[in-house]
C-alpha cells in the first residue's frame, strides 16, 4: 500500500523566505521517503531592517504578509495537509516581529512561531544527515543565514554539541559583526575541534549550495580548502554588478556570497578541516522531518 502526503515548511529568515513543499512516500515494509516538490524563494531581506534599525519596515510587513498570502494558496493548491512556519534572528530581534506574526495571522491565517538559535540549530540538525556523512569521520556542521550561523559537531554519526553565533551574511554586509563575536566563535571551534584527530566541514545554506553547482562537482565530493580561497578572492576581484552580470548571479546573492564565504572559510580554517562537503539541506528540509517524526508542533492546512 502506497501513501503520499504532502507537507510545507516555511522559513522566514534574515535574507530570504522560503517555502518548500514535499511529498511524504510512506509504503508498507520500506522506510519513508520525503521528496522535495516544490521550492519558492522571495529576497525580501529582513535583516537588512532589523540589525539597523530594530524593526521590520511597513513595506517590508507588507512584503511578508503579501508573500504569506501567496504561501497560502500554493500550499492550498498542492493539497499540503501539514506545514510549519518558522521565523529566525531578523524576525526575533525586530522590536516589532510579534506584531507581524499577528498580521499574517490574521490577514493570511498562517501561524508563525519565532524560534531562538539553539531551537533552529536542534531542528537543521534533525534533517537526515546520515545519508551524507561517513559514520567513521568527524565533521563540523556550518549553517550560514543572514542573521545567524549554527554550528554543530557530529562524530561517529552523533550530535555532539550546537550552538548559534549571531554571525550572518547580512549582519557582515552592515558591519555589525563585533571582534569579540569572531573571537568567540574562534574559541568555541577550536575548543571542539582539537578533540578529534581530523575533521571536515558540512556546509549548509544557498551561498554553499550555489558555489557548489558552480564548482561543477559531482553530488558527493567536496570542495577543497584551497578551491574556496581561489574563488573567494576571485569574486572580490569583481564588482556587485559584475557578479550580476559576468558571473551570471542573482542580484540578492551577489553581495552576500563573499561574507558567507568568509564564515565557511574561518570555519574551515579554525576546525583545520581541508575538505567542504555540500549536502544541500537546511532549515526547511529540518522542519519537513520535524513535522512528521512529530518532534515539533505543526499546523494544519
Amino acid at each position: 500500500m502506497l501513501s503520499i502526503k504532502k507537507y510545507a515548511a516555511i522559513d522566514i529568515g534574515s535574507n530570504a523566505v522560503r517555502l518548500l513543499i514535499s511529498n511524504i512516500i510512506e509504503q508498507k515494509g520500506k522506510p519513508v521517503q520525503f521528496k522535495k516538490n516544490s521550492l519558492v524563494r522571495v529576497p525580501i531581506r529582513l535583516g537588512a531592517d532589523v540589525f539597523i534599525k530594530n524593526k521590520i519596515s511597513k513595506e517590508n510587513t507588507q512584503r511578508v504578509l503579501d508573500t504569506m498570502l501567496a504561501f497560502k494558496l500554493l500550499m492550498k493548491s498542492h493539497k499540503v495537509v501539514k506545514y510549519k512556519a518558522c521565523a529566525t534572528s531578523a524576525m526575533r530581534e525586530s522590536d516589532n516581529g510579534k506584531k507581524v506574526v499577528d498580521l499574517v495571522l490574521k490577514e493570511a491565517g498562517i501561524i508563525i512561531d519565532i524560534i531562538g538559535g539553539e531551537e533552529e540549530a536542534a531542528i537543521i540538525a534533525a534533517t537526515d544527515l546520515n545519508k551524507f556523512i561517513n559514520p567513521d569521520k568527524t565533521y563540523l556542521y556550518v549553517d550560514v543565514g543572514g542573521g545567524s550561523t549554527e554550528f554543530t559537531i557530529i562524530h561517529e554519526g552523533n550530535q555532539i554539541t550546537s550552538r548559534s553565533f549571531k554571525i550572518g551574511t547580512v549582519r557582515l554586509l552592515n558591519d555589525m559583526v563585533k571582534k569579540e563575536t569572531w573571537q568567540e566563535l574562534q574559541d568555541w571551534i577550536g575548543l571542539h575541534a582539537k578533540k578529534y584527530h581530523k575533521i571536515d566541514v558540512l556546509g549548509s545554506g544557498g551561498n554553499i549550495n550555489k558555489i557548489f553547482k558552480v564548482s561543477g562537482k559531482a553530488m558527493g565530493k567536496p570542495l577543497s580548502y584551497f578551491y574556496m580561497t581561489s574563488y573567494y578572492n576571485m569574486l572580490q576581484t569583481y564588482s556587485y554588478e559584475e557578479r550580476i552580470t559576468e558571473l551570471d548571479l542573482n542580484q540578492d546573492r551577489a553581495d552576500v556570497i563573499i561574507p558567507a564565504m568568509r564564515i565557511y572559510l574561518s570555519a574551515m580554517k579554525w576546525s583545520g578541516a581541508k575538505n567542504i562537503y555540500v549536502p544541500k539541506i537546511g532549515l526547511a528540509d529540518g522542519i519537513i522531518k520535524s513535522i512528521y517524526y512529530d518532534t515539533v508542533s505543526s499546523n494544519t492546512q
